[in-house]
């Protein structure tokens, strides 16, 4: 079965789930009314479905390669960009005053897990560039957005974000790259930098990089990083590319999988860069590229689930083996483990988008309403979107490696592709570890009065769905009692060690009982139907895990180091 995009699921969710008229509703969104939602979904999933899908392969059995110090993309991966570009896709939630659609970043996210679905290995270039457009978008200066927005809107030019150095991955503060003043107001920077998804490519002019670097009198740390525009080639004075740059690609990583993107080792040599932001300001202005990232990151995950799905799902419908508990010999679609194991595939998928829906909506009311409690919405669940996302796509990858048996573990029907690509989506962007760290810490800094919040939002359904569905009902609301106690508890915790030991499966737990409640919504909205047995069953077999979740999360850090390391290696 070739892939097909779920859009018909988008416009169920962001109609009776995720609550998106509120954003329809605004005055900076009016024109995403329902028909231009339809139109934009469709065309976008034709594009997904006709162009990228086709890639998905070609690009894992041909590498990007490294040849002469030119990047040689995965053949059809150009083709593939041109349509992205021309179809607009790239700047759907970008300025419209650069050439982009001003649309809401709800739309962006859907579109953007369609493509990853698709092709993950293409879907990571036009992420970036989204990124990047955003960064510039609120940090640049005037002439810096005039020249280069149209460019990365348009898809002629490419963007990146360079970060990661041999000696500093998570903990940025420790970068070396450089920034020496020029007497032209730019800066030579000087440095080399890891995993660069991206970095190059032979389908576009110019590619533009974002990179950290440290000035001259910057102080050790984060506060001493300024974030420093970087293209391959110098625009002349019409804005074309111009000569190059003292930058090149030294080498690309053999990766797991996402073969078809290249990862690179970038490498500047006093490489001509322009300042974005104020100076050490760098990492609130990467930060902005980052949480668009962290985001796009999740449905990525959500997406290459997605396809791992649709993949089990066709093989098992085809495939017979044994004979069924009819005693007749079907399919192994009739057999229950399998058919639990593809239950469980929908329904987180179901709640993992839902999560990152919920969070796309929170990020489009900030922008269209400016109000502090949707930032904190926002905020809240961006690890959450993030973290649970990857997590749902790796296991539902690895899940559709087990449902083709011996044949998922050959390579050549494609299943295991979907667990080798993703796996990779729950270490960039932070890590899932640090994105729990970051709710129980930074998240939490309110008291958590964004998620009681949330959790009372969470009751409140579930005490007018007991009339309808008292069971499902009831489960929910006793799920949120738990969570409300397990927030209650790490906020009276002053060690963050504390905090920090539970925070994978806080984390977890919250994402579990989310999950319950759009599940619940999505009932409501069709009783009777699939979505309402399919919440029954997420409710039922799935739900109950939050308990050891968040007992385990309550635990402390104790028994973490009641071993020591030489225990641990005897």
């Amino acid at each position: 079965m070739p892939y097909r995009a779920p859009v018909s699921d988008y416009e169920f969710m962001l109609r009776h789930v995720v609550g998106f008229d509120r954003v329809s509703g605004t005055e900076r969104y009016s024109e995403a009314s329902s028909d231009v939602v339809s139109a934009i979904l469709n065309e976008a999933g034709k594009m997904c479905e006709e162009v990228m899908a086709p890639l998905q392969r070609n690009g894992d059995l041909n590498p990007a390669r490294l040849e002469n110090g030119v990047v040689r993309t995965s053949p059809g991966f150009a083709e593939g960009w041109k349509a992205i570009a021309e179809g607009g896709w790239i700047g759907i939630s970008a300025p419209e005053e650069h050439g982009g659609m001003g649309l809401p970043v709800t739309l962006l996210t859907s579109v953007n897990e369609m493509m990853s679905s698709a092709c993950l290995s293409l879907e990571l270039a036009p992420l970036m560039s989204m990124g990047q457009i955003e960064a510039l978008e609120h940090h640049a200066s005037d002439d810096i957005k005039d020249l280069y927005l149209p460019k990365l809107i348009s898809g002629e030019w490419s963007g990146t974000m360079n970060l990661t150095e041999p000696q500093a991955g998570s903990d940025v503060g420790a970068l070396s790259t450089k920034a020496e003043p020029l007497d032209d107001g730019t800066y030579a920077i000087t440095g080399q930098k890891i995993y660069i998804s991206w970095g190059d490519n032979d389908f576009t002019e110019n590619v533009c990089h974002l990179v950290l670097a440290r000035l001259p009198d910057g102080v050790a740390g984060t506060k001493g990083i300024s974030l420093f525009l970087v293209p391959k080639n110098i625009p002349d004075e019409n804005g074309a590319p111009g000569v190059a740059n003292q930058l090149k690609v030294v080498s690309l990583e053999h990766k797991m999988g996402l073969h078809g993107s290249p990862t690179c080792v970038m490498q500047y040599d006093g490489a001509k860069g322009w300042l974005i932001g104020k100076e050490n300001g760098g990492m609130a202005a990467m930060f902005t590229m980052m949480n668009n990232a962290r985001l796009g990151v999740g449905g990525q995950g959500v997406g290459s689930g997605e396809g791992a799905y649709q993949h089990a799902l066709a093989y098992a419908m085809e495939r017979k083996q044994g004979r069924t508990a009819e005693g007749s010999s079907g399919t192994i679609a009739e057999h229950a483990d399998v058919r639990r194991m593809l239950m469980t595939m929908k329904a987180e998928l179901f709640a993992a988008r839902a999560i990152i829906l919920s969070c796309a909506v929170a990020i489009d009311m900030q922008n269209a309403t400016g109000e502090a409690d949707w930032a904190a919405r926002a905020a809240l669940l961006t690890p959450i979107a993030k973290a649970f996302g990857t997590d749902t796509g790796i296991d539902v990858s690895e899940m559709g490696v087990q449902v083709h048996g011996g044949m998922g573990f050959i390579e050549e029907t494609g299943a295991a592709q979907y667990y080798r690509d993703s796996r990779v989506t729950a270490i960039y962007e932070g890590t899932n570890g640090i994105q729990a760290m970051d709710l129980v810490a930074r998240k939490m800094m309110d008291g958590g009065e964004a998620a009681m919040h949330l959790l009372d939002e969470i009751e409140t359904q579930a005490e007018q769905a007991k009339a309808t569905f008292p069971d499902m009902a009831d489960a929910v609301w006793q799920a949120a009692e738990t969570l409300r106690e397990a927030t209650e508890w790490l906020n009276g915790q002053s060690d963050m060690n504390d905090r920090f030991a539970g925070a994978v499966p806080y984390l977890r737990g919250f994402a579990r009982v989310l999950g319950a409640h759009f599940h619940l919504s999505a009932a409501l909205a069709e009783p009777g139907s699939a979505r309402e047995t399919l919440a029954q069953f997420y409710i039922t077999c799935l739900l109950p895990e939050h308990g050891g979740l968040l007992a385990h999360a309550q635990a402390g850090a104790k028994d973490l180091y009641e071993m020591s390391l030489e225990d641990l290696v005897a």
